[in-house]
């Protein structure tokens, strides 16, 4: 089982430029829950919504992430995080998972995006330590209704924050979760008696609420570190985000006892609209302080059509810069991809056709790259 956001809507397509629309902020809110703006290191550029709120998210506004000022990186602490020399893996289990502590819910996605996704910080005192593109396991309050008497089973979240976390001190970890709701197709008529269980359960969280959590898990998504002069590819769709979320804080916001990362990272991101973009405030931000090591395309597939005049998803996004993926590729660059299962036929469709074109066999060349352990998949 891989790490499940709960439900994604599917890509879209537009390329990222700094002078870009200023529509292209109005995900990012004023938080009027938790904030750190305390800390000296962190600004925020909120724009307060405008709409009628529902009652279902005047607890959860929005996402105030956490912005290194100017180029300028973050302390972190503990230092000792980094001297592990192998993953933590599984320190809680199911039958014994570790009761944690809900921070913060904030809402990331502006009133356009199709439906709701929360940013979800969670205080693990330090004791649940874990590594970038790790996994957390979450259990959900109630009794299993398949097993009466069990509780529920444990739902995967990829982890959205360094092991640092959000507050840069290694207590907390961030999640990345759309609500999962059903609509009944003969009515339209949400029914709650369907609806996503742990998704519903940790976007209406409030702050002290309490959280089992067990892990970490997974490592097929695990950073590779060990040249800082690499070539980092990511492409996800929706929530599938989360990981190079961590990525990209390791690499660009944090003062980390490593060499400088001096490759590049690319992402490419897809979703349904502008206001369902994640993060996107933050990607700008790396953007603008490092031109030269990152790359951040977006496919917007409700807003933008590709070169054949069908939606534009996140493939026809990498089609476009085919040539150049290819050739990083050969050259040793690693490929992540995240998100629903769902993308991963379209992608693949997509570079065999590429391949083919160059004259290449893509099945020889996809075996070529997990045998170099450059390919990275976790789907869900």
């Amino acid at each position: 089982m891989t790490a499940a956001q709960c439900g994604v809507v599917f890509q879209g397509s537009v390329t990222s430029h700094l002078n870009s629309d200023s529509s292209l902020h109005k995900s990012i809110f004023k938080s009027k829950k938790i904030s750190y703006t305390d800390k000296p290191w962190m600004s925020f550029s909120p724009l307060e919504l405008k709409t009628k709120k529902t009652p279902r998210y005047q607890s959860v506004i929005s996402m105030s992430s956490p912005q290194a000022v100017g180029s300028a990186k973050v302390s972190v602490s503990p230092l000792h995080l980094e001297d592990a020399k192998e993953p933590p893996l599984n320190t809680y289990k199911p039958k014994e998972p570790y009761t944690a502590t809900i921070v913060s819910v904030e809402r990331v996605v502006g009133p356009k995006a199709p439906g709701e996704t929360c940013h979800i910080v969670i205080d693990h005192g330090g004791n649940v330590p874990y590594w970038e593109g790790q996994s957390y396991g979450v259990i959900p309050p109630g009794e299993n209704p398949k097993k009466p008497g069990a509780p529920h089973n444990v739902r995967l979240y990829s982890i959205a924050s360094t092991r640092y976390g959000d507050s840069f001190d290694g207590k907390t970890a961030s999640l990345c979760v759309r609500r999962a709701v059903y609509y009944d197709p003969e009515t339209g008529k949400e029914d709650p008696s369907k609806n996503g269980v742990c998704s519903n359960f940790l976007c209406d969280s409030k702050p002290g609420d309490k959280v089992k959590i067990t892990g970490p898990s997974g490592k097929i998504m695990l950073l590779p570190e060990e040249n800082p002069k690499a070539t980092h590819i990511m492409i996800a769709t929706g929530t599938g985000v989360a990981p190079y979320r961590g990525y990209l804080r390791r690499m660009f916001m944090e003062s980390i006892p490593k060499p400088k990362f001096t490759g590049l990272a690319w992402l490419f991101l897809g979703v349904a609209n502008k206001d369902a973009l994640l993060y996107d405030e933050e990607f700008r931000k790396y953007l603008e302080d490092n031109p030269g090591n990152f790359r951040y395309d977006i496919a917007l597939s409700r807003e933008e059509k590709n070169r054949n005049g069908g939606k534009m998803y996140v493939q026809d996004k990498i089609e476009e810069y085919s040539d150049e993926v290819f050739k990083l590729l050969d050259e040793g660059a690693h490929i992540y991809f995240c998100g629903l299962k769902g993308m991963m036929p379209g992608i693949q469709d997509t570079l065999k056709r590429v391949a083919e074109g160059r004259g290449e066999k893509w099945e020889d060349k996809l075996s070529k790259l997990k045998k170099n352990k450059q390919w990275h998949v976790e789907v869900y």
